[in-house]
């Protein structure tokens, strides 16, 4: 089985998961109108939809990375700030990360889309019991494009289906699995960046996980 260890700084202090699965859920916006819109974003750059919502992917756990750089094949791959969940024998973390994908193989493959890009999480979590207090998180990216730093998604999570809602429809989440759980939508559209923030927090007790990674964009030799 393969395995990747994942470091994190908790409240209760260090933690070390041991990570076997990944899973990436998509389609997961709570409200029609803005999984409409997502829709229409990927449609844009000719990406079908789905057969059903939400939907789960997997991606090798190799893929998932605490890194602050990535290197990415050409300039068509961007990020997404999810809110994660790490499984562990204790219980679940929450963190923050990115759904980073090509968006050019994802015009004719999801699936090998979210496979062609690492899946950068943060390394600092939390110890969650999941509930509806956690809608009252708030969720940002910012992107560094054409030198300028950019909002480029924010929302809340009461923007995407309830987190134990997609455990459930997944079948539950083993010790060792991640989950990413989902996006809200982008501000100006699905743009390569060179840099990518992302932040998720709790507006009443000013807690925050955040991460930053650069993109080094390798050329594509035909």
């Amino acid at each position: 089985m393969t395995m990747r260890l994942l470091n994190f700084t908790t409240p209760d202090g260090p933690a070390t998961v041991a990570v076997e699965n990944c899973v990436v859920a998509g389609w997961t916006g709570r409200d029609k109108a803005a999984l409409d819109h997502h829709i229409e974003e990927l449609a844009a750059i000719g990406v079908p939809g789905p057969s059903t919502v939400p939907l789960y992917y997997r991606v090798a756990v190799e893929q998932v990375v605490q890194r602050t750089s990535v290197q990415v094949l050409g300039g068509d791959s961007s990020g997404e700030v999810e809110p994660v969940l790490i499984a562990t024998e204790n219980g679940l973390l929450l963190t923050v990360g990115s759904d980073h994908t090509d968006r050019k193989v994802e015009s004719y493959s999801i699936p090998v889309s979210k496979q062609m890009c690492p899946k950068v999480l943060a390394t600092t979590a939390w110890p969650v019991t999941l509930g509806p207090w956690m809608d009252r998180l708030t969720i940002e990216s910012r992107a560094l494009i054409d030198g300028r730093e950019v909002v480029y998604q924010s929302g809340t999570l009461a923007m995407i289906r309830p987190l134990a809602e997609l455990i459930d429809g997944y079948g539950g989440l083993k010790p060792g699995t991640v989950m990413l759980c989902g996006t809200v939508p982008v501000v100006g559209g699905l743009r390569h960046a060179d840099r990518f923030s992302m932040r998720l927090a709790d507006p009443d007790t000013g807690a925050a996980v955040e991460h930053t990674y650069s993109i080094e964009t390798l050329p594509v030799v035909l």
